[in-house]
């Protein structure tokens, strides 16, 4: 009989205190999952982008004052925002801030991992979907050799500098890169590495989806079991990964499970977009707010805070009705543009 796993039980919803700030809705990859070939995709001009100081100003202003208090950088791309590093030392410098973290493609990380380490970032999370150049390639689309040989020397970069946790994500497509689950596991057990295993998820991809379709987490759990058994590990993490462990592995192996394990009564963040919007939902635009246009027209940074509050408020009934329901709200942005 293949080993079963229980999922996580209903919980009490945890403090919305997690941002994610997307700095860039552009990529220098254009992954299938993610932005996927010919799409049309509409981007924001980079003078409508949040400037540093407006990011930084509803940080101390805003974010900060109504309960956020842990940070991940996103994209698109984040390190292919100009001063990224510097941004990074000013989040990191708050006073409030309790976590910042950052999630990349690692394209860009072997020059910059040092610098952003030194800065403050405490923890990065890097895209690792495949360790053969050709099925890399098929994914990120352009220079696939020479792309995979710079995001793995980036991830080498990362981990001897000292990041840690480090964890790998992997998007599992059936036909694409399911046959190195096990080769992408094996990573965690002579590392102190963390892979992520994420459900693909039908976000600007809907072609792809419906030809691909998608594998859950229950059955990847169980051919990793089936080759050295798994255990839960004592490993806890900020989001709504189940994580596990293979027994005597340094490392561990997370999986988020959207599609089949629904998380929302579990989801503690928002995400703001590179240029302003504030949403509660990444699969939600209920109730979202365009702070940079506000910010820009002068509404006063009081009643900003007043909205935003609210909107956290609302955010545990938002994630109660789509858990209950499992029909997600209206969205008309892709993965790369939210911020993932």
């Amino acid at each position: 009989m293949p080993q079963k796993f229980e999922r996580k039980p209903l919980l009490a919803p945890k403090p919305i205190d997690y941002l994610r700030i997307s700095l860039v809705d552009r990529c220098n990859f254009q992954c299938v999952y993610c932005m996927p070939e010919g799409a049309d995709l509409q981007y924001a001009l980079k003078e409508h982008w949040l400037t540093h100081d407006e990011i930084l100003r509803l940080l101390r202003e805003v974010f900060i004052p109504v309960g956020f208090t842990r940070f991940r950088l996103t994209g698109g791309e984040p390190l292919l925002r100009p001063g990224v590093v510097e941004l990074v030392a000013a989040i990191a410098a708050l006073p409030q801030t309790q976590d910042l973290a950052m999630t990349t493609n690692g394209f860009l990380l072997t020059e910059l991992a040092e610098p952003l380490y030194k800065a403050g970032l405490n923890r990065i999370n890097i895209s690792l979907d495949s360790l053969d150049e050709e099925t890399f390639k098929a994914i990120v689309g352009g220079r696939g050799k020479s792309r995979w040989q710079d995001v793995w020397a980036g991830i080498q970069a990362a981990y001897k500098v000292g990041f840690s946790p480090l964890k790998l994500n992997v998007v599992v497509i059936p036909g694409v890169n399911d046959h190195e689950i096990l080769d992408l596991a094996a990573l965690s057990i002579d590392r102190d590495w963390h892979i992520r295993f994420i459900e693909f998820m039908p976000i600007g991809n809907d072609a792809l989806f419906k030809h691909k379709g998608w594998i859950d987490s229950e059955t990847i759990r169980g051919q990793i079991a089936e080759r050295w058994g798994l255990e839960t590990s004592n490993v806890t993490g900020n989001g709504p990964a189940d994580v596990f462990q293979i027994p005597g592995a340094k490392g561990t192996l997370g999986f988020i499970s959207q599609m089949s394990e629904c998380f929302c009564d579990r989801c503690n963040r928002m995400r703001l977009s590179a240029d302003g919007l504030l949403r509660p939902c990444l699969l939600n635009e209920t109730g979202q707010i365009d702070l940079r246009t506000d910010l820009r027209a002068g509404v006063p940074l009081s009643e900003l805070r007043e909205r935003v509050a609210a909107l956290r408020q609302a955010k545990p009934d938002i994630n109660f009705k789509m858990r209950e329901s499992g029909v997600t709200g209206a969205y008309s942005r892709t993965m790369s543009q939210i911020g993932g």
